[in-house]
């Protein structure tokens, strides 16, 4: 399947009522296009990052009552899962689309990180534009402006309060004509994962 973008429908899903529902809708509209996006973005990472990256693509296994609000693809470097590594998102709500770098609570060493990123601020300053968003919390919608944002603060609690996480990268509106091109979308994300590789390779030194 080629990638042609996301439609107004994929975000309709989210208004679908019950778990059987919104789940079907998940796997036969949004998750085909997860892969397509998916797996050439996981080549591209693996290129640039000079190690094998590896796709995944949320299965909401848990989930058993409530239907999720949002979707979304992973990119990691370990074949097994991604959430206790620090991955590259995109993703769905009823609202927008977002491109992250995210750094969730069930990293195993995320107070080490934090403190390295705590110390080399003015890289990430440098490196990070400032119309990027920053979400403490991936279970939220919200997010605030890498420009506007207390960064220190926002590190400190990362690095000190086990559920906090650290998501970095870009919210787009789902009414962005950009969203319908499926070219243009793919340079954009492309783009935001290469702005966001200098604090990947970061998070592990």
């Amino acid at each position: 399947m080629q990638f042609n973008g996301f439609t107004q429908n994929d975000f309709d899903t989210f208004k679908l009522e019950g778990l059987d529902d919104r789940m079907t809708a998940i796997q036969e509209r949004i998750q085909p296009k997860f892969k397509a996006i998916g797996s050439v973005l996981t080549d591209d990472l693996s290129a640039m990052l000079g190690n094998e990256m590896f796709l995944h693509i949320a299965k909401h296994a848990r989930r058993k009552v409530n239907p999720p609000n949002d979707t979304w693809l992973a990119i990691a470097g370990n074949k097994r899962g991604y959430k206790q590594h620090p991955h590259f998102q995109i993703g769905l709500f009823d609202d927008h689309v977002f491109i992250w770098l995210a750094f969730i609570y069930e990293l195993p060493n995320k107070t080490d990180m934090a403190k390295t990123f705590l110390a080399n601020m003015d890289i990430m300053k440098k490196n990070i534009p400032n119309d990027y968003v920053i979400s403490l919390d991936h279970m939220k919608k919200e997010a605030a402006s890498f420009g506007e944002i207390d960064l220190k603060k926002s590190l400190e609690r990362f690095r000190d309060v086990k559920k906090a996480e650290f998501l970095i990268g870009r919210h787009i509106s789902a009414d962005d004509p950009i969203l319908q091109d499926g070219d243009k979308f793919y340079m954009l994300a492309k783009e935001t994962f290469e702005t966001l590789i200098p604090l990947y390779k970061l998070a592990y030194q």
